[in-house]
Protein backbone atom coordinates (compact mmCIF):
# COMPACT_ATOMS: atom_id res chain seq x y z
CA UNK A 1 0.00 0.00 0.00
CA UNK A 2 1.14 3.53 -0.66
CA UNK A 3 1.85 5.55 2.44
CA UNK A 4 -0.58 8.24 3.61
CA UNK A 5 -0.35 11.59 1.82
CA UNK A 6 -1.28 15.11 2.84
CA UNK A 7 -4.62 16.44 1.58
CA UNK A 8 -3.08 18.30 -1.35
CA UNK A 9 0.08 17.90 -3.36
CA UNK A 10 1.61 20.26 -5.83
CA UNK A 11 4.88 19.52 -7.57
CA UNK A 12 7.07 21.16 -10.18
CA UNK A 13 9.48 19.06 -12.23
CA UNK A 14 11.89 21.04 -14.38
CA UNK A 15 13.36 19.18 -17.36
CA UNK A 16 16.69 20.42 -18.69
CA UNK A 17 19.16 19.29 -21.34
CA UNK A 18 20.90 20.06 -24.61
CA UNK A 19 18.71 20.91 -27.63
CA UNK A 20 17.38 17.72 -29.26
CA UNK A 21 18.65 15.59 -26.38
CA UNK A 22 15.33 13.80 -25.91
CA UNK A 23 13.70 16.01 -23.29
CA UNK A 24 10.19 15.72 -24.73
CA UNK A 25 10.52 11.94 -24.97
CA UNK A 26 11.63 11.75 -21.33
CA UNK A 27 8.87 14.13 -20.25
CA UNK A 28 6.30 11.88 -21.92
CA UNK A 29 7.83 8.82 -20.26
CA UNK A 30 7.69 10.53 -16.88
CA UNK A 31 4.08 11.61 -17.37
CA UNK A 32 3.11 8.06 -18.37
CA UNK A 33 4.84 6.68 -15.26
CA UNK A 34 3.14 9.18 -12.95
CA UNK A 35 -0.27 8.64 -14.55
CA UNK A 36 0.13 4.88 -14.05
CA UNK A 37 1.17 5.42 -10.45
CA UNK A 38 -1.90 7.54 -9.77
CA UNK A 39 -4.18 4.98 -11.46
CA UNK A 40 -2.80 2.11 -9.38
CA UNK A 41 -5.59 0.58 -7.22
CA UNK A 42 -3.26 0.67 -4.21
CA UNK A 43 -2.81 4.43 -4.46
CA UNK A 44 -4.81 6.07 -1.67
CA UNK A 45 -3.62 9.66 -1.93
CA UNK A 46 -5.39 12.74 -3.30
CA UNK A 47 -6.64 12.91 -6.87
CA UNK A 48 -3.80 14.35 -8.92
CA UNK A 49 -3.36 15.37 -12.54
CA UNK A 50 -0.10 15.48 -14.46
CA UNK A 51 0.43 18.23 -17.03
CA UNK A 52 3.32 19.01 -19.37
CA UNK A 53 4.07 22.62 -20.26
CA UNK A 54 6.41 22.78 -23.24
CA UNK A 55 7.48 24.91 -26.16
CA UNK A 56 5.13 22.83 -28.31
CA UNK A 57 2.12 23.17 -25.99
CA UNK A 58 2.64 26.96 -26.01
CA UNK A 59 3.29 27.06 -29.78
CA UNK A 60 6.81 28.42 -29.28
CA UNK A 61 8.74 27.94 -32.49
CA UNK A 62 12.36 26.77 -32.28
CA UNK A 63 13.28 29.86 -34.32
CA UNK A 64 12.84 32.06 -31.22
CA UNK A 65 16.18 30.71 -29.98
CA UNK A 66 17.93 32.22 -32.99
CA UNK A 67 17.90 35.60 -31.30
CA UNK A 68 18.12 36.58 -27.63
CA UNK A 69 15.50 39.32 -28.13
CA UNK A 70 12.89 36.77 -29.18
CA UNK A 71 14.07 34.13 -26.71
CA UNK A 72 13.37 36.27 -23.64
CA UNK A 73 9.60 36.64 -24.32
CA UNK A 74 9.46 32.88 -24.94
CA UNK A 75 10.89 32.19 -21.50
CA UNK A 76 8.41 34.69 -20.11
CA UNK A 77 5.56 32.76 -21.74
CA UNK A 78 6.77 29.51 -20.15
CA UNK A 79 7.09 31.15 -16.73
CA UNK A 80 3.64 32.74 -16.98
CA UNK A 81 2.06 29.44 -18.01
CA UNK A 82 3.78 27.69 -15.12
CA UNK A 83 2.45 30.23 -12.62
CA UNK A 84 -1.03 30.06 -14.13
CA UNK A 85 -1.21 26.27 -14.01
CA UNK A 86 0.16 25.86 -10.49
CA UNK A 87 -2.77 24.62 -8.46
CA UNK A 88 -3.52 22.15 -5.66
CA UNK A 89 -3.30 18.48 -6.66
CA UNK A 90 -1.39 19.08 -9.89
CA UNK A 91 2.05 17.88 -10.96
CA UNK A 92 3.62 20.17 -13.57
CA UNK A 93 6.41 19.04 -15.89
CA UNK A 94 8.24 21.95 -17.57
CA UNK A 95 9.62 20.53 -20.81
CA UNK A 96 11.89 23.14 -22.38
CA UNK A 97 15.60 23.86 -22.75
CA UNK A 98 15.73 25.45 -19.28
CA UNK A 99 19.44 25.87 -19.93
CA UNK A 100 19.95 29.12 -18.00
CA UNK A 101 20.49 28.58 -14.28
CA UNK A 102 18.98 31.99 -13.53
CA UNK A 103 15.72 30.92 -15.16
CA UNK A 104 15.68 27.64 -13.25
CA UNK A 105 16.25 29.65 -10.06
CA UNK A 106 13.33 31.95 -10.96
CA UNK A 107 11.03 28.95 -11.33
CA UNK A 108 12.35 27.48 -8.09
CA UNK A 109 11.55 30.70 -6.20
CA UNK A 110 8.03 30.75 -7.63
CA UNK A 111 7.57 27.14 -6.54
CA UNK A 112 8.77 27.92 -3.03
CA UNK A 113 6.38 30.83 -2.79
CA UNK A 114 3.53 28.53 -3.83
CA UNK A 115 4.73 25.86 -1.35
CA UNK A 116 5.36 23.35 -4.13
CA UNK A 117 7.74 20.40 -4.03
CA UNK A 118 10.38 20.58 -6.74
CA UNK A 119 12.66 18.26 -8.70
CA UNK A 120 14.92 18.57 -11.73
CA UNK A 121 15.27 15.95 -14.47
CA UNK A 122 18.57 16.34 -16.32
CA UNK A 123 18.45 14.68 -19.76
CA UNK A 124 22.01 13.87 -20.84
CA UNK A 125 23.21 13.10 -24.35
CA UNK A 126 26.57 13.83 -26.07
CA UNK A 127 26.57 16.93 -28.27
CA UNK A 128 27.34 14.90 -31.40
CA UNK A 129 24.37 12.62 -30.71
CA UNK A 130 22.12 15.64 -30.15
CA UNK A 131 23.38 17.18 -33.38
CA UNK A 132 22.62 14.00 -35.28
CA UNK A 133 19.12 13.78 -33.80
CA UNK A 134 18.53 17.46 -34.57
CA UNK A 135 19.46 17.19 -38.24
CA UNK A 136 17.44 14.01 -38.73
CA UNK A 137 14.18 15.47 -37.39
CA UNK A 138 11.36 15.48 -39.89
CA UNK A 139 8.75 17.25 -37.78
CA UNK A 140 9.88 20.81 -38.52
CA UNK A 141 11.07 21.28 -34.93
CA UNK A 142 14.80 21.23 -35.47
CA UNK A 143 17.18 24.05 -34.54
CA UNK A 144 19.28 25.92 -37.08
CA UNK A 145 22.86 24.68 -37.08
CA UNK A 146 24.29 27.96 -35.77
CA UNK A 147 21.60 28.22 -33.09
CA UNK A 148 22.20 24.62 -32.03
CA UNK A 149 25.95 25.21 -31.58
CA UNK A 150 25.28 28.45 -29.69
CA UNK A 151 22.85 26.76 -27.28
CA UNK A 152 25.30 23.93 -26.61
CA UNK A 153 28.03 26.44 -25.83
CA UNK A 154 25.81 28.53 -23.53
CA UNK A 155 24.25 25.60 -21.67
CA UNK A 156 24.54 25.85 -17.87
CA UNK A 157 24.49 22.33 -16.47
CA UNK A 158 22.26 21.60 -13.48
CA UNK A 159 24.04 20.74 -10.24
CA UNK A 160 22.84 18.84 -7.19
CA UNK A 161 25.03 21.17 -5.12
CA UNK A 162 22.65 24.12 -5.60
CA UNK A 163 19.21 24.24 -4.01
CA UNK A 164 17.29 25.27 -7.12
CA UNK A 165 18.38 22.15 -9.04
CA UNK A 166 17.86 19.75 -6.13
CA UNK A 167 16.82 17.02 -5.93
CA UNK A 168 18.48 16.31 -9.28
CA UNK A 169 17.76 13.17 -11.30
CA UNK A 170 19.87 12.31 -14.33
CA UNK A 171 18.80 10.14 -17.25
CA UNK A 172 21.32 9.16 -19.94
CA UNK A 173 20.56 8.86 -23.65
CA UNK A 174 21.20 5.10 -23.37
CA UNK A 175 18.70 4.60 -20.51
CA UNK A 176 15.44 2.91 -21.43
CA UNK A 177 13.32 4.91 -19.01
CA UNK A 178 13.34 7.72 -16.47
CA UNK A 179 14.01 7.21 -12.72
CA UNK A 180 10.30 7.37 -12.02
CA UNK A 181 10.23 5.81 -8.55
CA UNK A 182 12.88 8.17 -7.21
CA UNK A 183 11.11 11.20 -8.67
CA UNK A 184 7.77 10.01 -7.27
CA UNK A 185 9.27 9.79 -3.79
CA UNK A 186 10.72 13.31 -4.11
CA UNK A 187 7.51 14.99 -5.27
CA UNK A 188 5.19 13.21 -2.82
CA UNK A 189 7.28 12.88 0.32
CA UNK A 190 10.09 15.40 0.00
CA UNK A 191 10.34 18.49 2.16
CA UNK A 192 8.41 21.57 1.07
CA UNK A 193 10.84 24.44 1.41
CA UNK A 194 9.49 27.65 2.95
CA UNK A 195 9.21 30.79 0.79
CA UNK A 196 12.29 32.92 0.41
CA UNK A 197 12.16 35.78 2.94
CA UNK A 198 12.58 38.19 0.04
CA UNK A 199 9.23 37.09 -1.39
CA UNK A 200 7.26 37.38 1.84
CA UNK A 201 4.62 40.08 2.06
CA UNK A 202 5.87 42.88 4.30
CA UNK A 203 3.39 45.09 6.13
CA UNK A 204 3.93 48.80 5.61
CA UNK A 205 4.88 50.99 8.53
CA UNK A 206 2.30 53.58 9.68
CA UNK A 207 2.33 56.79 7.65
CA UNK A 208 3.40 58.83 10.68
CA UNK A 209 6.17 56.44 11.74
CA UNK A 210 9.01 58.80 10.81
CA UNK A 211 7.38 61.71 12.64
CA UNK A 212 6.88 59.60 15.78
CA UNK A 213 10.47 58.37 15.57
CA UNK A 214 11.82 61.93 15.43
CA UNK A 215 9.50 63.16 18.18
CA UNK A 216 10.26 60.27 20.55
CA UNK A 217 14.03 60.41 20.12
CA UNK A 218 14.02 64.18 20.72
CA UNK A 219 12.12 63.62 23.98
CA UNK A 220 14.58 60.85 24.89
CA UNK A 221 17.51 63.24 24.50
CA UNK A 222 15.83 65.84 26.71
CA UNK A 223 14.99 63.28 29.39
CA UNK A 224 18.46 61.73 29.43
CA UNK A 225 20.06 65.16 29.60
CA UNK A 226 17.83 66.14 32.53
CA UNK A 227 18.62 62.95 34.48
CA UNK A 228 22.33 63.33 33.77
CA UNK A 229 22.21 66.87 35.14
CA UNK A 230 20.43 65.66 38.29
CA UNK A 231 22.99 62.88 38.75
CA UNK A 232 25.82 65.43 38.65
CA UNK A 233 28.13 63.13 36.72
CA UNK A 234 27.84 60.22 39.17
CA UNK A 235 26.17 57.98 36.56
CA UNK A 236 24.14 54.90 37.36
CA UNK A 237 20.79 53.37 36.38
CA UNK A 238 17.89 55.80 35.95
CA UNK A 239 14.31 55.57 34.67
CA UNK A 240 13.09 58.13 32.18
CA UNK A 241 9.64 58.85 30.71
CA UNK A 242 10.16 60.77 27.47
CA UNK A 243 6.44 60.66 26.64
CA UNK A 244 3.17 59.38 28.01
CA UNK A 245 3.04 55.60 28.22
CA UNK A 246 6.76 55.15 27.56
CA UNK A 247 9.30 54.25 30.22
CA UNK A 248 12.91 53.29 29.69
CA UNK A 249 15.78 52.34 31.97
CA UNK A 250 19.09 53.91 31.01
CA UNK A 251 22.53 53.44 32.51
CA UNK A 252 24.37 56.78 32.56
CA UNK A 253 28.18 56.88 32.45
CA UNK A 254 30.04 58.23 35.48
CA UNK A 255 30.86 61.53 33.77
CA UNK A 256 29.15 64.58 32.37
CA UNK A 257 26.97 63.83 29.34
CA UNK A 258 26.79 66.65 26.80
CA UNK A 259 23.94 67.67 24.52
CA UNK A 260 26.14 67.38 21.41
CA UNK A 261 27.01 63.78 22.32
CA UNK A 262 23.36 62.84 22.75
CA UNK A 263 22.39 64.60 19.53
CA UNK A 264 25.04 62.64 17.63
CA UNK A 265 23.75 59.33 19.05
CA UNK A 266 20.20 60.35 18.22
CA UNK A 267 21.09 61.08 14.58
CA UNK A 268 22.78 57.67 14.24
CA UNK A 269 19.78 55.92 15.77
CA UNK A 270 17.27 57.79 13.60
CA UNK A 271 19.27 57.14 10.41
CA UNK A 272 19.31 53.37 10.99
CA UNK A 273 15.61 53.17 11.84
CA UNK A 274 14.54 55.46 9.00
CA UNK A 275 16.09 52.94 6.61
CA UNK A 276 14.36 50.06 8.41
CA UNK A 277 10.99 51.80 8.19
CA UNK A 278 11.46 52.68 4.51
CA UNK A 279 12.53 49.17 3.47
CA UNK A 280 10.21 47.35 5.83
CA UNK A 281 13.09 45.39 7.38
CA UNK A 282 11.86 45.98 10.92
CA UNK A 283 8.49 44.40 10.17
CA UNK A 284 10.16 41.58 8.21
CA UNK A 285 12.46 40.70 11.09
CA UNK A 286 9.50 40.55 13.45
CA UNK A 287 7.63 38.31 11.00
CA UNK A 288 10.53 35.92 10.65
CA UNK A 289 11.20 35.76 14.36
Amino acid sequence: MFSHFCLSIMALITVSGFPSSGKSTRSSQLKAFLDAKLADPDYNGPALTVQIISDDSLNIDRAVYNDSRSEKPARGAIFTAMQREMSPNKILIIDSLNYIKGFRYQMYCAAREAKVRVATLYVVAPPDTCREWNTSRQDGKSYQSETFDNLIQRYEEPSSMVRWDSPLFTVLWEDESVPGEAIWEAITKGNIKPPNSGTLHVAKAPSDALHILEQTTTSMVSSVLAEASNAGGSGGLVTISPSQGIKARVTLPARNVTLSELQRLKRQFVTVHKKAITLGSTERDEHLN
